[in-house]
């Protein structure tokens, strides 16, 4: 690598804070504008690869880009041609027509929520910060892409989703198991694929053909524009589908009906749910959380390491990564394809679980491979030549929680752990009351191990960074090391090494668990004459008692992956959070040289920050809850006087739609009573004391973390023992035992009818989750409307933190 020195940089991105520092780098000081911009270095100042510089190298990963959502969409054109037939692929777009109700709907909403931040935004930028109004017009305009980019990926994955639940209902009347697990794993990675390589396509274009003056604006509008849709998506969403399955499961057992009985208005809107609540609101999550975790590291890079060169060299190293990461995902998944094509095609039985663990495991050693082999070509000669193998060995802990959590997650949900056996049981035996302690204890105990792996990996990073790489980041006039924190930054950017195939297997419980439905929605087997009419058009004999064995085993495999992506997803907001909040406070203390000391527990105003962050989360948690028990009241209410039970075969679509628009309502109502909660104690808390915010901060991020896995997996085993968790996995665990050592005991929960089903969990479930990673985002974007230019001298001396470093102005009280 050489390095040839240009003069001329680009002034460029401000930064964030996982959301806190995404806005607060944003927000400038009264200095003059070369001092009130974070400077991002000229990219082709440096040579990489004999010759390459670093701009025209990254030119390539564009084409990279276009290659990977060019496989998302192709895959996408698949899935349609697959053949279906027409009941069934009525009931999946009926339930694509009320999911695109729902996105509509809360588009407007999303825009709404947009006319208030962009109100904040032009008040800031434009009157306290007198930025030219092109600025603040550019800043606009790229929150409206951000918002795009998330809504964009959500309705793309609920356009794919409910192609391939239809295609793979229809595709178990064969007899034989494989298809059923390959169409919903490529509508996964169609998703995963296409999300992974938009959001990143975005960023490249942004640090590419922006100009210098503009790259700032466009970076700091994206993130907000995507980390508000994300939250309304995600939050609305879990709310939506939890109201839409209690109103549903009610009805089966008030009525005593089986499950997914066509005559129940509330089954549509519990298809819609699921996809509202596993699709949307995660795709949009996902979308958000790869971009923001990547600016957190950009802005980490440029307010800590002060040698142009070494900007340029870490910034190319980077982006490179994820370009090359993309690419991993694609050979892993076409190997792994082949080799379980070459298994199980012909096979009459199969392990569901078994191909995907190939799949994660199989993504997470070529990633390991590439990414030591990448970083050996790009940053070969940083720093003394040992600097490329210790950050390849930070960034491998990342990419292997991607595979040792899914199987720490799989003790406690998979339909093949004893522990769920043991649920099921106990449940069996003692009712609902032992079901319930069951969850809580799953809950507690993947919480702790979820705690101990990431801890783990985070040590493991932390040793390395010790070893050296503090050279990158000199501080001037302190002993401080900050080298620590970007190792967590980089540990966030393990864990979405292998982003598409980890949105991949997140999304394929969705369309297993909606297969379920769409099959016993459509009546196939009531169709006259459906056998011969099956051979006639489609060449095969249809075997509904296998269809039917294989769907439900399918779900359970699918519920245990949809609870083995959540807490990947779930750390990388947290740890990557670790990240942002640090660049807030190499602010706040010039540098880490002025009022390090208020960084601790004896500095009253951190310390109340820490308990109120605390408290914030479990308000979150009763808003969220409060919501569902409100909407799945008025959805029962409505279900109970419209059901018709006597001389019909299915629910009327009007009746239908009518519960998928009462979900809706309430699931809006929910997030803006949280929304505008969250915006205002926020806005509050950060004018209360710049410490007091970042004890804040850092609290909502830690209690959220583990609030959300306690949910999350609370839910999973649930889902996979036999009490729902937002599917139909007691079939599949019913149907497991049933076939097994327990054939003469049929596993039944005593509040739910003979039909089994899925669950009725508790509201808890779906809500709590989010705030793990979306409240320290909400967060966050309330910190653009904060910070007017005010003295921000503090006993603490964090006097001049914003202006000379770019800066971020919180005012004193």
């Amino acid at each position: 690598m050489n390095a040839s020195r240009n003069l001329g940089t680009r002034p460029g991105l401000r930064g964030l804070a996982r959301w806190a520092a995404l806005l607060g780098l944003a927000l400038s000081g009264t200095a003059s504008a070369s001092e009130a911009e974070l400077k991002l270095p000229d990219l082709s100042r440096v040579t990489f690869l004999s010759g390459t510089d670093g701009r025209s190298l990254l030119m390539w990963g564009l084409l990279v880009c276009l290659f990977g959502f060019g496989f998302g969409v192709y895959q996408f054109a698949q899935l349609r041609k697959l053949p279906v037939h027409k009941a069934m692929l009525d009931i999946s777009e009926l339930i694509y027509e009320t999911c695109k109700t729902y996105l509509i709907t809360q588009g407007k909403f999303i825009l709404a929520l947009e006319v208030l931040i962009g109100a904040v935004m032009v008040l800031y930028f434009g009157f306290l910060q007198h930025m030219a109004v092109v600025k603040v017009v550019t800043i606009l305009i790229f929150s409206l892409i951000g918002i795009a980019g998330s809504y964009g990926v959500a309705w793309f994955g609920i356009r794919v989703n409910t192609f391939a639940n239809s295609r793979t209902a229809f595709a178990s009347l064969r007899g034989k198991p494989f298809a059923i697990y390959a169409i919903p794993l490529r509508a996964g990675m169609s998703i995963g694929m296409a999300l992974i390589s938009t959001e990143l396509l975005i960023m490249l274009c942004i640090l590419l053909f922006v100009p210098a003056d503009f790259a700032g604006p466009c970076f700091i509008g994206f993130a907000i524009g995507e980390s508000l849709g994300a939250s309304a998506l995600r939050i609305a969403g879990g709310i939506f589908t939890k109201i839409a399955d209690i109103g549903s499961d009610l009805m089966k057992i008030v009525f005593k009906i089986k499950e997914d009985d066509a005559r129940n208005p509330g089954v549509i809107a519990d298809c819609t749910g699921d996809n509202a609540g596993d699709s949307v609101g995660p795709s949009a999550d996902g979308f958000e959380t790869y971009g923001v975790t990547g600016v957190a590291l950009i802005t980490f890079i440029l307010v800590a390491a002060h040698d142009p060169i070494v900007q340029v060299q870490l910034l190319v190293w980077l982006f490179v990564m994820r370009v090359v990461m993309i690419i991993a995902s694609f050979l892993s998944y076409v190997i792994n394809e082949a080799i379980q094509s070459a298994r199980y095609k012909d096979a009459t039985e199969m392990n569901f679980e078994a191909p995907l663990t190939s799949l994660v495991w199989l993504t997470s050693l070529v990633s390991v491979a590439l990414t030591f082999i990448i970083s050996y070509l790009i940053i070969g000669n940083l720093g003394d030549g040992t600097f490329w193998w210790k950050l390849s060995a930070i960034i491998t802990c990342g990419t292997l929680a991607g595979a040792i959590i899914p199987e720490v997650v799989k003790v406690f949900t998979s339909t093949e752990s004893a522990h769920v056996h043991e649920v099921v049981t106990s449940s069996r035996e003692g009712g609902a009351s032992l079901n319930v302690i069951s969850g809580l204890i799953a809950g507690n105990f993947s919480a702790y191990w979820m705690g101990i792996v990431i801890v783990s990996l985070m040590g493991i990073a932390y040793g390395v960074s010790t070893q050296g790489l503090g050279a990158l980041f000199p501080v001037i006039g302190s002993t401080i090391d900050p080298s620590p924190v970007f190792a967590f930054g980089l540990v966030a950017f393990g864990f979405l090494g292998m982003g598409p195939v980890t949105i991949a297997v997140d999304s394929y419980g969705p369309v297993t668990d909606n297969a379920q439905s769409v099959y016993e929605l459509s009546l196939i087997e009531n169709v006259p004459d459906v056998s011969n009419q099956i051979q006639k058009e489609f060449g095969f004999k249809p075997d509904f008692t296998k269809g039917k064995e294989f769907l439900e085993e399918n779900d359970g495999a699918g519920n245990t992956f949809k609870a083995t992506a959540k807490p990947v997803l779930i750390g990388t907001a947290v740890v990557g959070a670790t990240t942002m909040i640090f660049s807030i406070i190499v602010l706040l203390t010039n540098g880490l040289t002025q009022g390090v000391g208020n960084l601790s527990l004896l500095y009253a105003p951190f310390l109340l920050g820490l308990v109120t962050g605390g408290a914030v989360i479990y308000w979150f948690s009763g808003a969220s809850m409060q919501a569902v028990s409100t909407g799945a009241y008025r959805a029962v209410e409505f279900i109970k006087r419209n059901i018709k039970l006597e001389g019909v075969e299915k629910a009327s679509v009007t009746d239908s739609k009518k519960v998928v628009e009462i979900c809706t309502q309430y699931a809006q109502r929910g997030m803006v009573n949280i929304f505008l909660a969250v915006f205002f104690s926020t806005l509050a808390f950060a004018c209360v004391e710049p410490f007091f915010f970042i004890g804040y901060l850092i609290s909502i991020a830690i209690f959220g973390l583990y609030q959300a896995i306690f949910r999350a997996e609370g839910q999973g085993h649930r889902a996979a023992s036999g009490d729902g968790g937002g599917g139909h996995g007691g079939r599949s665990i019913q149907g497991h035992l049933q076939r097994g050592d327990e054939s003469d005991h049929q596993v039944h929960h005593p509040l739910r009818p003979a039909g089994g089903g899925a669950g009725n969990h508790p509201p808890a479930d779906d809500q709590r989750r989010p705030g793990g990673g979306l409240l320290p985002r909400l967060a966050g974007l309330r910190l653009a409307v904060v910070l007017p230019d005010a003295d921000r001298d503090r006993s603490g001396g964090a006097e001049g933190s914003g202006a000379g470093q770019g800066g971020l102005a919180l005012p004193s009280r």
